[in-house]
This record gives structure tokens, sequence and C-alpha cells, in this order.
């Protein structure tokens, strides 16, 4: 049976009771200020195929004790650590959302040969394509309209004082963490199949942002546009099911072949 050992960092959200040996694993990395639970509809969508996981960061949910950390490489490099330590073996995907999809990439840079044996990026530019924003800088009133603008998070949420207090330290905080990212020099592409994902309306992850994705691979590279802004996912988690559950399978056969 394949099991991943219990850790803070890796939540277990889908997949099936009694998973057989082999059975792939998909491991899902949060927007900023997003959560494990966020993925539960892709989770639902995917149901026994696969062994779905999401990364918890720090400072939310049942880790919300724990300071959330602004600096996206040192976020990296505890994302690494944790899922090296619950390695079976088992082939996993990467998927990754906005800052998500950035921290996938930098993850699997360090894990290296026990990296993913495919990475889905979604809703973010190239790790190359920097952009200069400072929007975790902005005051309170300011950054709530920024989230709003995105679409990430409830009006309801963002609404209610007491939510909005416990939210918005951890949406700053991972704000800088993605916008003070740089690329490490030493980077070079990753030797895996890598889908860039994206809304065709996103104005934070234009095409040209996200076709630039193509260049951090040595392997096989495919580009999927989805009606939406950037948080098109929440009307299309069956078709980025459907993305998944391809790949995933033929990928965990062989990991150079990429389903067109």
């Amino acid at each position: 049976m394949s099991t991943t050992a219990p850790s803070p960092w890796l939540k277990r959200i889908g997949g099936p009771p009694q998973a057989e040996g082999g059975t792939p694993e998909l491991v899902c990395f949060p927007h900023s200020g997003g959560a494990a639970s966020w993925y539960r509809p892709l989770a639902a969508e995917l149901g026994d195929d696969i062994l779905t996981f999401a990364v918890q960061y720090p400072g939310r949910q049942e880790r919300h004790d724990e300071p959330a950390v602004t600096d996206l490489h040192e976020l990296a490099d505890r994302t690494a650590e944790a899922l090296l330590n619950t390695d079976t073996g088992v082939p996993r995907i990467f998927f990754g959302h906005s800052m998500g999809a950035i921290l996938a990439y930098e993850v699997a840079q360090r894990l290296g040969e026990r990296g993913p044996a495919a990475l889905l990026a979604s809703g973010r530019p190239a790790p190359d394509r920097v952009r200069l924003t400072t929007s975790y800088l902005l005051d309170d009133a300011k950054l709530v309209e920024q989230i709003s603008w995105l679409g990430g998070t409830t009006k309801e949420l963002l609404g209610n004082p007491e939510m909005r207090s416990l939210l918005l330290p951890v949406i700053r905080s991972d704000y800088q963490a993605s916008e003070t990212y740089r690329p490490r020099p030493d980077s070079g592409p990753l030797g895996c199949p890598l889908i860039a994902l994206g809304g065709d309306e996103d104005p934070v992850a234009p095409l040209e942002d996200v076709q630039g994705w193509s260049r951090h691979t040595t392997g096989p590279f495919r580009l999927e546009l989805l009606p939406g802004g950037h948080f098109y996912l929440l009307d299309h988690w069956a078709a980025v099911a459907g993305l998944v559950r391809a790949g995933v399978r033929p990928l965990a056969a062989a990991p150079g072949n990429l389903p067109k």
C-alpha cells in the first residue's frame, strides 16, 4: 500500500481510502493567502484515481499559530525538505497556482532527480518574467481592493472585520514572498514535462508571460488557456482535473512521455 507519512506541510485532501502501491500522487501548491483546502474541488473531481495532497503553508488553518514565511526561497527550502521526508518513491505530479506555481517550480529545482514527474504551472508568469510590484506595502484598505479585484477571496470574508484581521497578515506575508521573488542565477531548466495553464483574461499573467514557461524545461511543453481571469480555475475544476488525469498515469509509467 502506498501512503505518505504525516507532515504538517502536506495535507491529504482526496484519493482512495486504501491506495494501491504505485498510485500516483498529486501535490498542489496554493496561491498567496490560499490554504490546502482551496484545492478540495479539484480533489473531488479527481476522485479515487489519484492521491491528492496540498501543501499547507505556515500561518493558516491548523498552522495558524506559526508565523507566515515572507521569503519564497525559504518557503521552497522548507517545503522541499518536507516532501523529501514524505517521499515513498511513488511518482508525484506538482500543480501550483499563482505564487504556488513559482513555489512548485523552485521546490522541483531543489529536489532534482527526486522531483516531480511533471509540473503544471497555473496563473503565473514564467520565473524569468519578473514584474516589479509592491502590493504587500499597501495599506489594509488598498490591499483589500487589490485582493477583491483579482477575485481570489470572497467579499463576505473580506467584509467581516474579524476574518479580515486574520486573513490580511497572512495574505500580506505571501504577497511579500511572491513579489520579492527572483530566480536564483544558477537555476537551469527542469527536465520534466511542463504544462502552463492560464485564464485568457488574466490581468497578471498574460499569454506571452505564461508561454514563457516553455524556456524552463527541456521536457515536453504544453500551453493551455481556459476562459476567465486570474482565478479561472473556480469555473473550470473539471477541465483542470482532465488535464491532470490525462497526464498522471502515462507519466507514472513513462515520466518522459507527455500525452498530446
